[in-house]
């Protein structure tokens, strides 16, 4: 087998939740362009955009939509990607949620919201998902945590807390799991140019900040996540545990 084999995914069967748009989106491309077979996600209806863009891999997939703070959106698909595709091989846990606010008027519907969605969600799909996986003896669970992993942020204290246990997670079942064939890993995008950083690259004093200190001077764009996607959620990153692989432009080295 050569190189550029083990980093396809024909025939494996891939649920990447939150990937209507931006990050997930394209994680969720790059894996039908490397043979994978996708299950869509969203809160509300996949973007047709998205839709189109699936449509030229060739790829089979199908959409869903809800909120994966409840639990039995989580477990419908995990249920339907197996029930289409007869197994579930590759879990992306993307779907995220922030709310800004100081710390001092950050209310308690803040804080649930943001934990249900970012760290809540990601337990209870790694653990239905992961049942599977452990039953089959393989599967790669891959998480989205952020530079909030490690720093603490300013008036996202729900997001970071959120970011931080995903991070924590994210070891806790590779510790668990990676002696059964099943590789639990993270990547930490950096400043993405997605809905969720609207605001940021709307405020001209914080959009500077935070372009003076990305050595890339550029904004990142999904792209600069789908081929770090495809590497864990392949056989080439079968050595890969527990690791959160930042993607950021240098920011962290900065």
């Amino acid at each position: 087998m050569g190189i550029l084999d083990l980093f396809s995914l024909k025939g494996k069967n891939a649920l990447v939740t939150g990937s209507s748009r931006g990050l997930g989106a394209g994680m969720a491309i790059a894996f039908a362009q490397a043979g994978a077979n996708v299950t869509l996600h969203g809160h509300g209806k996949v973007l047709d955009s998205t839709i189109e863009e699936m449509k030229k891999t060739g790829a089979k997939f199908i959409c869903r939509s809800g909120d994966v703070g409840d639990k039995a959106i989580c477990q419908m698909l995990v249920d339907d990607t197996v029930k289409e595709f007869g197994s579930i091989d590759i879990l992306v846990n993307n779907a995220g949620t922030i709310l800004r606010a100081p710390a001092a008027e950050h209310s308690e519907e803040f804080w649930n919201t943001v934990i249900n969605t970012n760290l809540n969600a990601v337990w209870h799909l790694s653990q239905y998902a992961g049942r599977l996986m452990l039953a089959q003896g393989h599967g790669k669970i891959i998480n989205t945590a952020s530079l909030l992993s490690f720093q603490g942020g300013i008036l996202v204290p729900s997001y970071a807390a959120s970011k931080g246990g995903v991070a924590q997670l994210t070891k806790a079942l590779a510790n668990e799991w990676a002696s059964k064939g099943i590789n639990v890993n993270a990547i930490a995008p950096g400043y993405m140019a997605t809905d969720n950083t609207k605001a940021l690259r709307a405020d001209p004093v914080r959009s500077k900040a935070i372009l003076e200190r990305i050595p890339a001077e550029r904004w990142g764009l999904p792209t600069d996540v789908a081929g770090a996607a495809v590497f864990l959620a392949s056989e080439a990153g079968n050595y890969v545990q527990g690791h959160v692989l930042v993607v950021d432009g240098g920011w962290l080295c900065r």
